[in-house]
């Protein structure tokens, strides 16, 4: 066989089953060999920022990744963004990156790059395979590596890799995952501190987000009175009814100082102490109060149900409440009216169906979305890690892959959707069933809140052309249709309301723009 060939059956023989890609010259090999695999889906997307964007919202919810298929240097740059939400997220990916035939670096062709150096601030593992007989060894690491955190991993495939001979082929090896003991010392501390009658809080990621995780946390928060509290760097929420409700802190940074102002011990598992996401003049950096009880008691490698069951023995909460939420409770219907961020994030909560996912990327349009979901249907929340706009299309699409029996909801700011509008045309071909929710305000909304932040409160012509996307408006339902993706417009509660009924009802994926005002 080729070495493409032991790539594609050694990803195969590790369950990565997807391969998001766009390929080109020095991939074809590996796409011929894509072809002969047909237990491996290959799904194409239009831009490369699409391709990362979609195997992050897959690696999410199938807790395995998936491939990309890269072209060189240039392919891999285009998808750097959303591999940089991935990174933050914490989600299992497995990029293969084509390069030229190893004896042709040399030459300096236009297309030559540094893939490695281009890699690395996005990955935690990168390989340039040597020859094709490495391939088996070298993309067994490389899953190893997507899965331990997980995270990144970035195995680059030198096109005489692919075409040259090999005979090794893949033994089947599982993957068992290190199982991280539990910091006994820690778990001590984070206990005294919850019992000692201070005001404290549990900041938590990864698998303690989960309905498992969040059920032993809310059984100590009605043991301890600590609330529990998530950050914006949060792959992945399990939400809903039979739920655990957990808090989110503010982005706005003096919400979030606000927020957490009288907070005298908090516990972190999975995250680091929270801090503002930028610098602001005359503004503290670190959001907790100078003198709080900082305990770290899991890393995000670690077993995070595990050191919570601990926790829950150590402050004798076994047994508690957890507080769970019971029944649905969706926002009660609203008068007709023309459409502000607000009432379009309350009329798209009533309609979310059992077992949703939502895909959040609604910027400052949708702040008010995830508390008015805090007791909805039963659903996963998927939400912008990393800052990097442009990975909400992509996101709901890679779920929608990963999870197809499920309806997806996109919430989805107009400005950051332009980012990768491609990735509609791949939820028309691949028949997705996703809903996407434009909020279309017309403007880069948050941007104008940060120059209020930055301490400008009148903006001129230059400032104003920047931040807003309105000359000319962008015609959502007909830039839609063009992908393939049936869409409407919606500028009042009741046309939101039916065409929300009509997409809930429709299967595959459909878009509709909320005019905001």
């Amino acid at each position: 066989m080729l070495g493409a060939d032991l790539l594609c059956d050694t990803l195969l023989s590790n369950g990565v089953d997807t391969c998001f890609a766009n390929p080109g010259t020095s991939e074809m090999h590996f796409v011929a060999a894509l072809d002969r695999k047909p237990r491996m889906r290959c799904i194409l997307g239009l831009s490369e920022g699409v391709v990362t964007g979609m195997a992050d919202g897959y690696g999410r919810m199938a807790d395995k990744p998936a491939a990309t298929l890269l072209h060189l240097g240039p392919g891999l740059a285009n998808g750097l963004a959303n591999l940089h939400n991935a990174r933050r997220a914490h989600t299992p990916v497995l990029n293969v990156v084509g390069d030229h035939a190893s004896y042709h670096l040399k030459n300096d062709a236009p297309l030559t790059s540094d893939i490695e150096s281009l890699a690395w601030p996005m990955s935690q593992f990168v390989k340039r395979i040597g020859c094709a007989a490495d391939v088996a060894k070298d993309a067994r690491a490389a899953f190893e590596a997507a899965m331990s955190i997980p995270g990144v991993a970035t195995l680059i495939l030198p096109a005489d890799a692919a075409w040259s001979e090999v005979s090794n082929a893949p033994k089947h090896q599982p993957y068992v995952p290190k199982q991280p003991v539990v910091d006994d010392k820690a778990v001590q501390a984070a206990a005294q501190a919850m019992t000692s009658g201070r005001k404290t809080a549990l900041i938590m990621t990864g698998r303690a987000l989960r309905a498992a995780g969040l059920e032993i946390a809310g059984c100590i928060a009605t043991r301890t009175g600590a609330d529990l509290l998530s950050q914006v760097s949060n792959g992945r929420i399990e939400r809903g009814v039979g739920r655990v409700p957990v808090g989110k802190i503010p982005y706005p940074i003096d919400q979030a100082i606000a927020a957490l102002k009288d907070y005298q011990a908090v516990i972190l598992i999975g995250v680091s102490e929270p801090v503002a996401f930028f610098a602001y003049p005359g503004k503290p950096t670190h959001l907790l109060p100078k003198d709080c009880d900082i305990i770290n008691l899991a890393g995000i490698a670690d077993n995070h149900i595990e050191t919570l069951a601990a926790l829950s023995k150590a402050v004798d909460a076994d047994g508690a409440s957890s507080g769970a939420v019971t029944h649905a409770v969706a926002p009660p219907a609203i008068e007709d009216a023309a459409l502000t961020a607000e009432l379009a994030c309350t009329v798209v909560a009533r309609h979310i169906p059992d077992n949703a996912i939502i895909c959040d990327e609604s910027i400052s349009s949708g702040r008010d979305f995830f508390d008015q979901t805090s007791h909805a249907a039963a659903h996963d929340y998927l939400q912008l890690t990393g800052g990097a706009i442009g990975i909400g299309i992509p996101l709901a699409a890679g779920a929608a892959v990963a999870c197809p029996e499920r309806k997806v909801i996109g919430l989805q700011a107009d400005g950051s959707a332009m980012y990768t509008v491609q990735g509609l045309w791949t939820q028309a071909r691949e028949g997705l069933d996703v809903v996407t929710i434009i909020l279309s305000n017309r403007s880069y909304a948050i941007l104008q809140g940060e120059m209020k932040n930055v301490g400008v409160d009148k903006v001129g012509r230059n400032a104003s052309r920047m931040l807003s996307i309105d000359e000319p408006a962008i015609d959502w339902p007909s830039l839609a249709r063009s992908l393939g993706v049936q869409s409407c417009r919606a500028t009042t509660v009741a046309e939101l309301e039916l065409a929300l009924e009509k997409a809930m009802a429709h299967k595959g994926p459909m878009l509709i723009e909320a005019v905001i005002a």
